[in-house]
């Protein structure tokens, strides 16, 4: 039991953790440019140079982190489930006659 214990304790840890790290940090370097924005090329004398603008950051050098994104998609579900606007037939009046 105990052990059952322990990695429920660090897998708490572990959660907590990326939480706060991603309410701290939302944005992370991209993996793909490592934060650059570009791609290194080589020319034929073995000079480092910019390369093209990276695809996946557009440039930027930064995406969003998963958790984060995850936490932005449940609060726009939440907002859109809370506070839905009453049907427009609710709203108009009675009709004379």
């Amino acid at each position: 039991m105990t052990l059952v214990l322990l990695a429920c304790a660090c897998l708490l840890i572990v959660t907590l953790g990326y939480m706060s790290l991603c309410v701290a940090s939302p944005y992370g370097d991209c993996r793909k440019c490592r934060g650059f924005g570009f791609a290194t090329k080589t020319d034929r004398k073995g000079h480092t140079k910019r390369g093209k603008d990276c695809r996946r950051c557009k440039g930027h050098g930064k995406r969003i982190r998963v958790g984060r994104h995850l936490y932005n998609l449940w609060l726009r579900v939440a907002r859109d489930g809370t506070d839905t606007p009453a049907p427009a037939a609710a709203k108009r009046p009675a009709p004379k006659g």
